[in-house]
């Protein structure tokens, strides 16, 4: 059931006799109709003469419906190749343990704190329903490494769809996102990313589910990685192609899942500041893994579960340029629990090992234990919070250094100021550390705030502005602050 939040009464001051008599003739003209409407609706509360109240049922929510918030922070599953763009990225949803579960905003309401919600109806093709979204802002970036400064004002524009099915059973969705950037003035590094992503759910028996899915990812290489190449004027574009498939039954008391996932890697020559490119094919591999996991229903509130994967990346070169093997097996395990105490909090925390077998024997394993969890929780309504942690593997391109272990903390807060302006806090706190002692500890500190205001159902006024810290054990510190307005047209 749906909590209610009072809102603030608002106070009207001499009001106009006239204006109060109108209001009266007005409900005793309609409110016998609007009753009488009532009645005949599915799901209302019949209210008979004497005063008493039945309760007409309503349908149980349909099992696999499309999260309303895609961009909550949520608890990945084991993570066999940390570090890369769309596997390390703490908004992907991996646990395919909860793919076929309804799954609504924390506070159970609709989806109003989504920066990115789209209240257009959409455009109907058939029995599908696209939603487009296009966005232009206009930005300026300020990136200080050092002594080192450079400034760009650049334009931005973003697409973005979602095309989901509407049948009564099974479902099929496709998301697509992607930003252009172009210099308007200054110097500075584009950053242009595309994602699409298609997933299917088949819904087996009221038990079972399966799911495939298949998708596309491109980011530039950031600058500030410890794999960047340092006097580049333009990093190395990442390609990234997955495929998925999976299964999940519920057995009562026990939940048990278990999925194949597969991913290639292909990087592009990286641009160098006298001219010149440089090839970083031997970083291209295939990365596979299976994953299984296992939970049991103590409450409808608590589910302690168990998980474990073993998957193997293979590198297209046997050495890369510095001659070593770079392949891998990695295996992890983890336990938690997964906690729903109301529409109003819920969340999971587990903990785990993991590790990296390298095929050379001159790169050590990367190993260690493993923390990761989110909290989702809504104190009022109009207000969604939520906290996460995160731990990965990172394998790096330095000789002889094998890799990083990677924390992230993060938050993320949304407020509803009225019902067309909604505000964003977020934040973010990352460590690599590297155990060998080999390469440079690295910290990276990142905030952001932002405003969207709804000026109907179709436009939107955005604001944004974010700041970003990376800091090293010596060396200079890179700081990046940007600022940006725009629109957003949906449809």
């Amino acid at each position: 059931m749906t909590p209610f939040y009072p809102r603030t009464k608002r106070t009207t001051l001499a009001r106009p006799a006239a204006t109060a008599a109108w209001l009266m003739a007005s409900c005793a003209l309609f409110l016998p109709n609007a009753v009488s409407a009532q009645a005949l609706l599915p799901g209302a509360n019949a209210t008979a003469a004497t005063g008493t109240t039945t309760q007409i049922p309503t349908a149980a929510a349909s099992p696999g419906v499309e999260p309303a918030d895609t961009d909550a922070i949520t608890t990945n599953s084991i993570n066999t190749d940390a570090g890369e763009p769309l596997l390390n990225d703490p908004t992907v949803d991996e646990d395919m343990a909860r793919t076929n579960l309804r799954e609504n905003t924390v506070d159970g309401l609709r989806a109003q704190l989504d920066i990115d919600r789209n209240d257009a109806q959409g455009i109907r093709f058939g029995s599908f329903v696209l939603k487009p979204t296009l966005g232009q802002t206009y930005n300026f970036e300020s990136n200080k490494t050092g002594s080192s400064k450079e400034n760009r004002s650049y334009l931005e524009t973003g697409l973005k769809g979602t095309l989901t099915s509407d049948w009564s059973r099974h479902q099929l969705t496709v998301t697509g996102e992607g930003t252009w950037q172009r210099n308007v003035s200054g110097t500075g590094e584009t950053e242009p990313t595309a994602d699409i992503e298609a997933a299917l759910r088949l819904d087996l028996s009221e038990q079972t589910t399966a799911t495939l899915k298949a998708g596309y990812h491109f980011e530039r290489e950031d600058s500030t990685d410890p794999n960047a190449i340092t006097n580049a004027s333009v990093q190395s574009g990442i390609d990234q192609y997955t495929l998925g498939a999976g299964i999940e039954r519920d057995f009562g008391i026990l939940r048990g899942s278990a999925k194949i996932d597969f991913d290639r890697y292909v990087y592009g020559d990286a641009e160098l500041n006298n001219g010149g490119s440089l090839s970083l094919k031997d970083r291209n591999r295939n990365a596979g893994a299976v994953t299984v996991r296992v939970g049991y229903e103590l409450s409808p509130a608590l589910i302690p579960f168990i998980e474990a994967s073993a998957g193997k990346s293979i590198y297209d070169l046997r050495r890369d340029t510095l001659g070593f093997e770079r392949s891998y097996n990695s295996y992890g395990a983890r336990a938690g629990v997964e906690a729903d105490l109301g529409e109003k909090l819920n969340g999971e925390i587990a903990l785990g090992y993991q590790t990296y077998r390298f095929d050379d024997n001159r790169l050590d394993d990367l190993r260690g234990f493993t923390v990761d969890g989110t909290i989702n929780w809504s104190p009022q309504r109009g207000t969604d919070v939520a906290y996460g942690i995160s731990t990965g593997l990172e394998p790096s391109t330095t000789a002889g250094e094998s890799g990083a272990m990677v924390y992230t903390l993060s938050s993320r807060v949304t407020h509803e100021l009225r019902s067309a302006l909604v505000a964003r806090l977020s934040n973010s706190l990352t460590l690599r550390n590297f155990p060998s002692g080999s390469s440079q500890d690295e910290k990276v500190w990142a905030a952001g705030a932002g405003l969207t205001w709804d000026l109907n159902r179709y436009l939107a006024l955005t604001g944004d502005v974010s700041y970003e810290r990376t800091t090293r054990e010596t060396g200079p510190s890179t700081n990046v602050a940007r600022v940006g307005v725009g629109l957003t047209l949906r449809r």
